[in-house]
């Protein structure tokens, strides 16, 4: 925890509270710290009951995935409140995980939008790799009934699998593409140069042109 406290950066701080993120650590110095450390479960477990975001983010990195058992990980999720040790729990760590799926199933249903919004985000992954399955219908009623309404982490997942199944299932594009034109969620989200936007219909259409050659 000091070598971590020694990495911290004032700017990189001011930075992430804009995200809404509670760290001031370099991440590619993490990384490479990391690196150095290698796999250490029990140390990843120590780093985790800390509470503190740089130490979690370290803690996801140096563990081993696949000894987390369901509940664990249902429990740590819960606790991950900042939006990069939650990102980075759900896709280093829960992704790897043969609870996965299991997991991705409960947290859809969950009640707290944060929870539900890692569901979302593994329904994304099924979506591109592993589609078989999976509503794809019902997932557009959800999403059509259900995202201009939902908070921001929530709303955010959400669009990312409306792109998805449009990106990658043609006989739904079309759908797709007019839900997100009647939603507008995310129209104007402003969007860096040489960035795709994250408005679904736009992101549909670039990544299709882009697989086309």
């Amino acid at each position: 925890m000091e070598e971590l406290g020694g990495l911290e950066e004032t700017r990189v701080r001011e930075v992430n509270e804009k995200h809404g993120d509670d760290h001031g650590v370099n991440l590619g110095k993490l990384r490479a710290l990391a690196k150095q450390l290698k796999t250490q479960q029990e140390l990843a477990c120590g780093l985790w009951e800390t509470g503190d975001s740089a130490g979690r983010l370290l803690a996801v990195l140096i563990c081993r995935p696949k000894v987390f058992g369901q509940d664990e990980l249902d429990g740590m999720l819960r606790e991950a409140r900042t939006p990069k040790v939650h990102d980075w729990l759900v896709n280093y760590v829960v992704k790897k995980s043969a609870h996965c799926e299991a997991l991705r199933a409960l947290w859809m249903q969950d009640p707290d939008p944060v929870v539900a919004s890692a569901g979302w985000a593994l329904t994304v992954d099924r979506v591109a790799k592993k589609p078989e399955g999976l509503d794809l219908v019902g997932l557009l009623d959800v999403i059509e009934a259900e995202m201009k309404g939902a908070p921001d982490r929530l709303q955010w997942a959400m669009n990312h699998c409306l792109a998805q199944i449009g990106i990658e299932h043609p006989e739904l594009r079309a759908r797709a593409v007019d839900i997100g034109e009647r939603l507008e969620v995310l129209k104007d989200y402003p969007t860096s140069p040489g960035c795709t936007s994250p408005f679904a219909p736009t992101w549909i259409a670039e990544m299709v042109r882009r697989q086309a050659h």
